[in-house]
């Protein structure tokens, strides 16, 4: 407990109106690993594969065959009629995005040979494009950009093959080459895909930091609290087992030669048992009913006095020099803290029947110094070496320092300083 004296951490892809499906902001990996079908985003454990996306994928085919047929009379004349090639060729470019999130790449490059098939063909302009841009947008998004970009300029490259050099060789007979304008149009077209899914792409990131860091700030709070509680139960058992059992050990000595003395010590016993048992469930409660209000406020150096008679009925004399300033609640419950543990500390570590406590304050410090006369026991005192830990702990918290060590006239010294005005920057 104290060192010796002595020497020296819902179901996926569903759309909702509130915010884009979670596959597209998380990933199947989260941020910076590979897509996984199996799993889940960062942090978080594998999950189920997640269902093929049969809705949007039928839609956008049907978009695409009806559309294509309605761009077919608005260029009959101009372009080959739809025949049945031409369907399928529509149909594999829509049925192909089914695969679009566990292969990504292999749909990006599928669609564009399938739409270069379809043009080299003289199948009408239509929406046949809008595949390509949907698969190229999801290898954005999970990661694969190069390998969307190189599918949109494979697109772009056999585009300006077909209608500047091909033509002549394929359907329908008599096509002229494409006005060079139309091919700034595609240009654009092309960048506009590769811009918003970059776009996507970095707001999916964006979002997949923000909740690996929500997450991060949710395990490190959830840190912190364990570590006060910890200190807080330590602090209490410590300051109380070490008065129970110094008064345990008097009353077992006088039970038989001074009954009425063993009985002080018995009702010291419960007294102090009855205090660590409220404050013990006090923490506890916190637990129960996370940021809830404690039921009684928290120790501060006004209790200076409780403590001052416990030690003494543990055999020690304290002697408090210097007035008790009114301080902020977090500075006020360190401190007592910190003298409660260093009084354990001398019950339990030191000879000496005697220990000063000096409080003063200036240039918004409180300066806490703690002293007896050793020498040290070197008894085992059972604890688990945590005592100063926890005292340095509670300082740091405020920003403050602690001191701990024997004087060079004997005995031992623990100083704390603790800016009273850190809490208030905090």
């Amino acid at each position: 407990m104290d060192e010796q004296r002595g020497a020296g951490g819902g179901p996926p892809g569903r759309w909702r109106l509130w915010a884009p499906p979670r596959w597209w902001r998380d990933g199947p990996s989260g941020p910076g690993r590979r897509p996984g079908p199996d799993l889940d985003a960062v942090g978080e454990a594998p999950r189920t594969r997640r269902p093929w996306p049969w809705p949007s994928t039928v839609l956008l085919t049907a978009f695409v065959l009806v559309g294509s047929t309605f761009a077919e009379h608005a260029q009959e004349g101009e372009r080959a009629a739809l025949d049945p090639v031409a369907r399928v060729l529509l149909l594999v470019a829509g049925a192909t995005l089914l695969w679009r999130r566990s292969h990504p790449v292999t749909v990006a490059f599928g669609t564009v040979a399938a739409v270069l098939l379809y043009l080299g063909a003289g199948y009408p302009y239509g929406p046949v494009f809008l595949t390509v841009a949907v698969a190229c947008f999801g290898a954005v998004v999970s990661g694969h950009r190069h390998a969307a970009w190189a599918a949109m300029g494979a697109l772009w490259a056999g585009h300006l093959l077909i209608a500047h050099a091909l033509y002549r060789w394929l359907p329908p007979s008599g096509d002229r080459a494409a006005s060079w304008t139309q091919e700034i149009v595609t240009a654009t077209w092309v960048v506009a895909i590769v811009a918003v899914s970059e776009l996507a792409r970095t707001r999916r990131e964006q979002w997949a930091r923000e909740r690996a860091e929500r997450a991060q700030a949710a395990r490190r709070r959830a840190d912190e609290e364990r570590l006060r509680i910890a200190r807080e139960l330590h602090d209490v058992l410590a300051h109380s087992i070490s008065v129970i059992n110094v008064q345990a050990g008097v009353g077992l000595a006088l039970l038989d030669s001074d009954p009425e003395q063993a009985r002080s010590a018995l009702t010291t016993i419960k007294d102090t048992s009855k205090e660590a048992l409220g404050e013990v469930r006090q923490v506890l409660d916190t637990l129960r009913a996370p940021g809830a209000a404690p039921r009684a406020p928290a120790p501060g150096l006004d209790r200076l006095p409780e403590l001052v008679e416990q030690a003494a009925s543990a055999g020690l004399t304290v002697t408090v020099v210097g007035e008790v300033p009114e301080l902020p609640p977090g500075a006020d419950l360190a401190a007592f803290r910190i003298v409660q543990e260093a009084l354990t500390n001398v019950v339990r570590h030191s000879g000496s029947r005697h220990a000063r406590v000096r409080i003063d304050q200036d240039a918004g410090r409180l300066r806490l110094r703690v002293d007896d006369d050793g020498p040290a026991t070197g008894a085992a005192a059972g604890g688990s070496g945590n005592g100063l830990a926890g005292m340095r702990e509670r300082a740091a918290a405020l920003k403050g320092t602690i001191e701990a060590g024997p004087r060079p006239d004997g005995g031992f010294r623990v100083l704390a300083v603790l800016p009273l005005d850190a809490e208030e920057d905090r």
